[in-house]
This record gives structure tokens, C-alpha cells and sequence, in this order.
């Protein structure tokens, strides 16, 4: 591993984050931490920040990393390379591997090898039932002293109510975060898309937003009964924005996310039967995808979460009942939103920002990131000034394809540092 300088000097740069704007600075950083603003030299590298932002590098609480078992779509290597060039100082990673992280070993294991990988920060997900079976729940504690931070089964459904019950009675003793892939199997039964209008005319089975509403609603009255911390995942639709939204006005520990994918595409994309954007949940109408940016915008969405979920491309080259769920997305998500709401004026940067900081911090029970001396320096210079195409073939992701090539966007990360150390350099 490289070792890092002691002192990095980043000059005439605009410092902000979701909560704090200290204006035009020089932020110095050393030994791993912000070490102050506007100090005298010498320095051992200085990066020009004009017209630049600095601001606390992004949490993801929701990206498949795919190691063990399915490098071929990605690895821990490139996974948290490609996080650190979206700018995320952190991610949580999804258990559904194989084998599945469901014991201590092999969160270990994990956290080991991604220490000496430069890239974002890795906290791994352990699967909340024993090989993701929905029958046999896993030592939480366990799985958290090995250093586990979420119990999870995404990707599938916990069908069984007494199950997911017990899960969050024991999550709720250890302050661990349950997550939810909260779709009712029955109803989505064999859906690839929408149940609608589209799926309709291009004649493939739908999979209806009720199927989602009605799992929400299961999973928010056992977070409610338990008072376990349950974050929903990737809601899609109105129906269930108003099931979290009733929940948390009761006081439920509850929160939930958006994935840029369901704030930016519809269900029209799909109208050439293209499984690039095959995801799951689905992409729904114009109107579910505006009420979700409208709830995002409010802040009655708690934060982003990407859903990164590369594949190989002769596996989404199939047709579109065969062609695996799942959108690559984590080095475009930021500019991808700066795009669509930022620039139109529909959110501020500082708001947007939030939603990738101190959002996914607080559904974690993580520390707000902090712009203070002696903060670490999990930071991320951004250039929302120039667009830039996205050019799917310059991923550090193995996936490299995307539904938004072509697509000129602002908000490029240009540099990551994690733990004061620069882990992701553009150009």
C-alpha cells in the first residue's frame, strides 16, 4: 500500500457539506484527519480546489459487491474502486453472495481483504436467515462483533412474519439496522417489470406496486412492535412512500431510501424490451416516479441507497425474462442527481448532499460526517461546474454499461480521499 502523505494542502476550494458552508478555504489534511483551514506550509502535496467543492465523501447503505462467488460481475477490488470514483467514503455491502454471509468467518474475512484495497471504505451486511432461506435466523450477535452493521436478506423477500418478527426482537437488543426487501412473493409471483399500461402492451408478466405496499406496511408494524431500527430499501411507489410516511408520523423506528434508478427512469424504458433496466423492485409510471422525487426533495426520504447491482453483459443481453434484476450505477448516482434536480432547480446541492451524507449516517446511527478540524478526512472534491459525458467503458466497476450513456451530466467527483488518503483520482 502506498503510504500517505503527511500533509495535504487543498487550496482555494469551496467547502460545504449538508449541513455546514465555510466558504472559499485551503483544508488541510494530515495523519488521516482534517487538520484545519487556512494554515501555513510545508505542505507534501497541494491539489488546486478552484472552483471546486470539497465536501464529506457519500455513505452507501445498499450496494452488491458480489464477492464471494460472483467475481465475474464484480469484486471487492473493483466494487470499492468504483465506489471511491462516485465519491462514497463508505458502503454497506448486500450478503447475497456466495455462500452467503451468514457467519462470523466470513465477515472477517471480508473486512481483511478490504483493508488493502484503495477504494471506498467497506462495512458489510450479514444476512439476517441462514443462507437466505427465510427459515433459520443467524447469530446477530455474533455477526456483529465480527463487525457486521446491517441484518439483511435483500434480494429476497422475508416471507414469514414471525420470522422477520424475531429478527427485529433480537436486532432491537444489539442496535443492529434490519433491512428490508419488502415485496409480498405471492403477489410479485414471476413480474419483471411494472404491472400496467407497458406490461400490458408489450405483453410480459407485472409485477404491481401492491405487492410492494403491502410488505412495507408488514415490515413498519413489526419495527413498530419490536422497536427495532428496520430500514425499508428501494421504495418505488406512492402506495408505499404513504405506508412509510404513516409509520413515522406514529413514531415507528423506521427509514427508508430511493435508488437514483426510481428518481430518474420509468417503466417506459422497458417499451424496447431492454433488461439494462430490468431492476427489483421495478421501475414504475411518471407518477410514482414523481411522487418519489417530490418525497426525496421534502426529506421525508431518509437518503439515497444505489443498488448497485452489477452484472456481466451477456447476462442482461438476455431476453427479458431471463436477464438477471439489477442497474450498475454507483459512479454516475451523484452526478446522475445533480442532473435531474439540482441543476433544474428542484433541490439545493446542500440538500442533495445531505441525502448522501448525514442522511445515511443517521440510518445507521453512524456519526454526522463533520467539515471540523480534527474530523476524518473521508472527503470528495466535486466539479459542478463542467459536464461530462458518461462513458460506461471508463468505469472501474466490471459492468461497464449503463442505461444513461451518452447522457452529459454535471456533478463529477474529481478526487476521494478515505482516511486522509487519496484513493480515486479522475484523469
Amino acid at each position: 500500500m502506498t503510504t500517505q502523505p503527511l500533509r495535504t494542502a487543498i487550496r482555494g476550494v469551496h467547502v460545504m457539506n449538508g449541513t455546514e458552508d465555510l466558504g472559499v478555504r485551503t483544508a488541510v489534511l494530515s495523519d488521516g484527519r482534517i487538520e484545519g483551514y487556512d494554515l501555513d506550509g510545508p505542505f507534501d502535496v497541494e491539489v488546486d480546489g478552484s472552483g471546486l467543492v470539497l465536501t464529506n465523501a457519500f455513505i452507501d447503505p445498499h450496494v452488491h459487491l458480489r464477492e464471494p462467488g460472483f467475481e465475474v460481475k464484480e469484486d471487492l477490488a473493483s466494487g470499492l474502486r468504483a465506489a471511491a470514483a462516485g465519491g462514497f467514503g463508505t458502503v454497506v455491502s448486500m450478503a447475497n453472495t456466495d455462500p452467503v454471509i451468514d457467519n462470523p468467518e466470513q465477515v472477517r474475512g471480508l473486512l481483511e481483504k478490504a483493508a488493502d484495497i484503495p477504494g471506498a471504505r467497506l462495512r458489510p451486511a450479514a444476512s439476517l436467515t441462514f443462507g437466505l432461506k427465510g427459515e433459520r435466523l443467524t447469530d446477530a450477535a455474533a455477526l456483529q462483533e465480527a463487525g457486521a452493521v446491517m441484518l439483511t436478506d435483500d434480494g429476497i423477500p422475508v416471507a414469514d412474519s414471525d420470522v422477520m418478527r424475531r429478527a427485529c426482537e433480537w436486532a432491537a437488543d444489539l442496535g443492529l439496522v434490519v433491512q428490508t426487501h419488502s415485496e409480498d412473493p405471492s403477489l410479485r409471483g414471476a413480474g419483471v417489470m411494472n404491472e400496467g399500461a407497458v406490461s400490458e402492451r408489450l405483453g410480459l408478466p407485472g409485477n404491481p406496486r401492491e405487492a410492494e405496499a403491502v410488505m412495507v406496511f408488514r415490515d413498519c408494524q413489526i419495527a413498530a412492535m419490536t422497536g427495532a431500527r428496520v430500514h425499508i430499501a428501494h421504495v418505488t411507489c406512492r402506495q408505499a412512500l404513504d405506508v412509510v410516511r404513516w409509520f413515522k408520523a406514529q413514531g415507528a423506528p423506521v427509514t427508508c431510501e430511493v435508488t437514483p434508478q426510481h428518481l430518474t427512469l420509468t417503466d417506459e424504458a422497458l417499451a424496447a424490451f431492454d433488461p439494462m433496466v430490468k431492476v427489483a423492485p421495478p421501475l414504475r409510471t411518471a407518477g410514482d416516479v414523481e411522487a418519489l422525487t417530490e418525497a426525496f426533495v421534502a426529506g421525508e426520504v431518509d437518503c439515497i441507497g444505489t443498488d448497485h447491482a452489477p452484472h456481466t453483459l451477456d447476462e442482461k443481453r438476455q431476453d427479458m425474462l431471463s436477464a438477471p434484476f439489477g442497474i450498475a450505477n454507483i459512479e454516475v448516482a451523484f452526478p446522475l442527481l445533480v442532473e435531474t434536480l439540482v441543476q433544474p432547480g428542484r433541490m439545493t446541492l446542500q440538500a442533495l448532499l445531505h441525502r448522501f451524507q448525514h442522511g445515511p449516517a443517521d440510518v445507521m446511527g453512524w456519526d454526522a460526517p463533520s467539515l471540523e478540524p480534527g474530523s476524518p478526512a473521508d472527503l470528495v472534491l466535486l466539479n459542478l461546474n463542467d459536464a461530462r459525458t458518461v462513458e460506461p467503458h471508463t468505469f472501474l466497476s466490471k459492468a461497464k454499461f449503463s442505461p444513461w450513456e451518452g447522457d452529459a451530466l454535471h456533478g463529477w467527483p474529481v478526487q476521494t480521499w478515505v482516511g486522509g488518503r487519496s484513493v480515486f483520482e479522475r484523469g
